[in-house]
């Protein structure tokens, strides 16, 4: 089986046609798949609604990339004005104009009926049963799908980028038997549901974890064997700020800051005008350091540097422990929200958007500090939750790489189900 899969990955990748394959226009397929207009697959729904003002509706939404249909606070019919909305009819492919060039699109089903949607949410019913709605949105996850959205949103950017209808239905797409899309489409949400199982899980921990540091971390809860008394200290006798800048010719990656730590800026951004300056210093972090961005408290963005030495923008701050603190558990009780929203008392400027708290402000604030040992039996505590958090988050990601490699193999029919 490995071996057939690899020959025929190898033959297509060479231009070759393996047996019980045909070459066509959108690449080499298995014999019995074909290419179809979507607009003889798919046909408009719509069910205008007849507003009345003093009944309620429920509006769907649909998210970006994939992730389906949401739904919005119930509106009195007179709050919608003479917005054109229509009812929602299950078992439909949807799509919002606006964004689907992000893959805004999802599936009705009969938990929507009853709700509305606006004229940017069209609906499109299967015809004679030519297509699986399910196989057609993981379809439009692949690069062959969203290359066909984006072709049919022509535009600069963002909402200019809207879905020409006529275009879309005249886009062509590959589509295997309806019983192998029908397989297909079990397999890849089934492997959908383990993902979400896993996520659910992670939130659960993630939510444990949070209870855990406030109950430790303000000593309502105290570990077995500790009863001192806590004393209170500025933030200034256990840590001090670094202020060593990179030299020309040191090389360091560039990092930033966000709400989930300290990542490659090359990772979080893809803009030229964000390639590091060369002319330009660099404030250098090491390991270990405790970061915060003085701008954007009111966002969360402390964090420990787990990443490695690195540089980044001077406008971040960058603070080393001192030896008479656990570095571990200062970093857990510097990322609490309710440490970060009782520092945020410091915060100077004349705008919302550049309200900052200055580091040697930061540091005046006083927090209850338990004895060395205690402070390294929570850190311990909170280390291991961590650990199985990484475990498992390292676990999601394994499986949507499965996901990946499944829609890679099933929806180019690499890899044949039996039916």
């Amino acid at each position: 089986m490995i071996l057939r899969m690899r020959d025929i990955i190898e033959q297509i990748r060479r231009g070759n046609v393996p047996d019980g394959y045909k070459k066509t226009k959108a690449g080499i397929l298995p014999a019995d798949w074909d290419v179809h207009m979507l607009g003889e697959c798919l046909s408009r729904v719509e069910k205008p609604v007849e507003v009345k003002p003093n009944e309620l509706y429920t509006q769907i939404g649909i998210r970006s990339h994939g992730k389906g249909i949401f739904y919005k606070e119930p509106v009195t019919g007179a709050s919608l004005g003479r917005k054109s909305v229509f009812w929602i009819e299950p078992d439909c492919f949807i799509v919002n104009i606006v964004f689907a060039w992000e893959q805004a699109i999802g599936k009705t089903t009969q938990s929507e009926v009853g709700m509305i949607g606006s004229h940017r949410f069209p609906m499109y019913r299967p015809v004679n049963d030519s297509v699986d709605i399910d196989y057609l949105i993981s379809y439009f996850l692949t690069k062959r799908g969203t290359d066909i959205l984006e072709a049919a949103s022509p535009g600069g950017a963002g909402r200019n980028k809207t879905l020409g209808q006529e275009r879309f239905l005249k886009s062509k797409i590959v589509l295997p038997p309806i019983g192998e899309q029908q397989k297909i489409a079990t397999i890849l949400t089934t492997q959908d549901k383990v993902i979400e199982l896993k996520e659910k899980r992670l939130a659960e921990k993630q939510k444990q974890k949070k209870y855990l540091m406030q109950q430790l971390l303000t000593g309502k809860k105290r570990l077995p064997g500790f009863s001192g008394e806590w004393k209170k200290t500025k933030l200034k006798n256990i840590l001090y700020e670094r202020k060593t800048y990179s030299p020309k010719g040191l090389e360091y990656p560039h990092v930033t800051l966000s709400t989930e730590g300290i990542f490659p800026k090359n990772e979080r951004y893809d803009r030229d005008h964000l390639v590091r300056d060369e002319d330009k210093e660099y404030k250098i972090t090491h390991k270990g350091d405790i970061c915060y961005n003085p701008a954007n408290l009111k966002f969360g963005v402390i964090c420990e540097n787990t990443f490695g030495d690195a540089i980044f923008s001077p406008i971040y701050v960058t603070f080393e422990a001192r030896k008479n603190v656990c570095r571990e558990y200062l970093a857990n009780y510097l990322m609490r929200w309710d440490f970060i929203n009782a520092v945020r008392k410091y915060e100077e400027g004349t705008v919302y958007e550049r309200m900052a708290v200055k580091p040697e402000d930061f540091l005046k604030f006083e927090i209850f500090l338990p004895q060395i040992e205690e402070q390294t039996a929570m850190a311990e505590v909170l280390s291991a939750a961590d650990r199985e958090i990484e475990l498992l988050y390292q676990d999601i990601k394994q499986e949507k790489q499965k996901k990946k490699a499944l829609m890679q193999l099933l929806l180019t029919g690499i890899v044949r189900v039996k039916i």
